[in-house]
């Protein structure tokens, strides 16, 4: 039986129209912020940071139940593609076992 879940959603944004890391910030911060806010989740700014027309958000969350996990990161893609001023080219889930039946825990 697994102890926990771990999901992890990367998604990948391009502004191409953005001319410098300025404005991408100012269309980028705000939305991770909310997001960070809505949901119980982690929430990164994890690549791109230095190029003006692209960047890629990581986001985390950990739970007993894999339904729940599954569901909240499907809820923060969606947020993420409906609330920014960019185009979501690419989005990645993955959601890894925490613990099993082999594994002891503690000492």
């Amino acid at each position: 039986m697994a102890l926990g879940y771990v999901g992890v959603l990367t998604v990948r944004v391009e502004m191409p129209w953005v001319g410098n890391l300025k404005e991408k910030r100012a269309l980028v911060r705000p939305v991770v912020e909310r997001l960070k806010a809505r949901y119980p989740l982690t929430v990164a700014r994890l690549d791109g940071l230095d190029a003006h027309d692209w960047e890629v958000i990581g986001v985390a969350t950990l739970s007993n139940d894999y339904g729940w996990v599954e569901e909240t990161l499907r809820m923060a893609a969606d947020f993420l593609a409906r609330e920014g001023q960019y185009r979501v080219v690419s989005e990645h889930t993955e959601i890894t076992v925490l613990g099993g039946e082999e594994e002891e825990f503690g000492e």
